[in-house]
C-alpha cells in the first residue's frame, strides 16, 4: 500500500499506526470514488497484523472534511443517490468495524458526512477552533451514513435532535460537554494527541483490543444494524420532495431555501 493508492486519502504509517490524511481541498469532501477508497483502506489496513490502530485526520489545518459534495445531489437523480449513500454506509460501517482502536483527529469543521466519519471512529480529539455539525435538514436531506443513529447513541437523544432537528452547530469545548469527543487540544495538536493515544492502545494486545472493542460495541450494534440501511433507504426518498430540490438548489445558488414541505 502506499499513499497513491487511494482516491483523495494519503496513507502513512508509523510503527503500529496507521495515519490516514483526508485530502480533497479545499473542503475534503467525499465523492463515490474517495468512499471506496476509504472501504479499501480499512480492509487493506485490517489485513495488516502491524497496525494496532487508525488515525484520520484532514490535511491542512481549516477543514477535517465538509462531508458530501452536494453538487452530486443537484439533479436529483435517485440512482445516483442510492449509489452515493450506499458507499457513505458501507465506507463507515467498514471504518466502525476495524478491528484496532480508530481515532478522529478534528482538525477544523466537521460537518455532515464528515462528523458522521467521526463518529464511526471510537474515539474523537478536537481541535479548540473545530466545529461540528449535521445540516442535512437544511438542504432537505438527512444524515445517510450513521449519523442518526451513532449521535444519538453516543450524546443521547436530546443533544442529537438539537444538532438534527434544529441544525445546532457545536463547538469543540460543547462537543466534549456533551460527550461528543473526549479530548479538546490547541490548534494543530489533534493528530499528535491522537498519535500519542493509538501509542497507549499499542501498550495492549491487539487480539484483546479487538475482542474487547466488539463486546462494548456489540449491544449498539445489535440496535443499530437494521436501522442503517432504512436510513440510507429514507435519505433516497427524500429525492421524491421538493425540499430536496429546493434545498440542494438553494445551497449551490447561496441564497436562503424556500421549503413547500412536500
Amino acid at each position: 500500500m502506499s499513499a497513491n493508492d487511494y482516491v483523495n486519502l494519503k496513507l502513512e504509517k508509523r510503527g503500529h499506526t496507521a495515519i490516514v490524511l483526508l485530502s480533497n481541498p479545499p473542503a475534503h469532501t467525499w465523492t463515490a470514488e474517495s468512499l471506496q477508497s476509504l472501504k479499501r483502506l480499512v480492509h487493506d489496513l485490517d489485513a495488516d497484523r502491524d497496525i494496532y490502530a487508525l488515525v484520520i485526520t484532514g490535511e491542512g489545518s481549516k477543514f477535517f472534511s465538509a462531508g458530501a459534495d452536494l453538487k452530486q445531489f443537484a439533479d436529483g437523480d435517485k440512482a445516483n443517490a442510492r449509489t452515493v449513500v450506499r458507499r457513505f454506509g458501507e465506507a463507515f460501517e467498514a471504518l466502525a468495524a476495524f478491528r484496532g482502536v480508530s481515532i478522529a483527529a478534528i482538525n477544523g469543521y466537521a460537518m455532515g458526512g464528515g462528523l458522521e466519519c467521526a463518529l464511526a471512529c471510537d474515539l474523537r480529539i478536537a481541535e479548540e477552533h473545530a466545529q461540528l455539525a449535521l445540516p442535512e435538514a437544511s438542504v432537505g436531506l438527512l444524515p445517510g451514513a450513521g449519523g442518526t443513529q451513532r449521535l444519538a447513541w453516543l450524546v443521547g437523544e436530546g443533544w442529537a435532535k438539537r444538532m438534527i432537528l434544529c441544525g445546532e452547530r457545536v463547538d469543540a469545548n460543547t462537543a466534549k460537554a456533551i460527550g461528543l469527543v473526549e479530548e479538546v487540544v490547541a490548534k494543530g495538536g489533534a493528530l499528535d494527541a491522537a498519535l500519542k493515544l493509538a501509542d497507549q492502545a499499542a501498550q495492549q494486545s491487539p487480539v484483546a483490543v479487538s475482542a474487547c472493542k466488539q463486546l462494548i460495541q456489540g449491544a449498539r450494534n445489535d440496535a443499530l444494524q437494521p436501522l442503517l440501511p432504512a436510513e440510507r433507504e429514507v435519505f433516497v426518498d427524500l429525492f421524491d420532495t421538493d425540499d430536496q430540490k429546493e434545498g440542494v438548489a438553494a445551497f449551490l445558488e447561496k441564497r436562503k431555501p424556500v421549503w413547500k414541505n412536500s
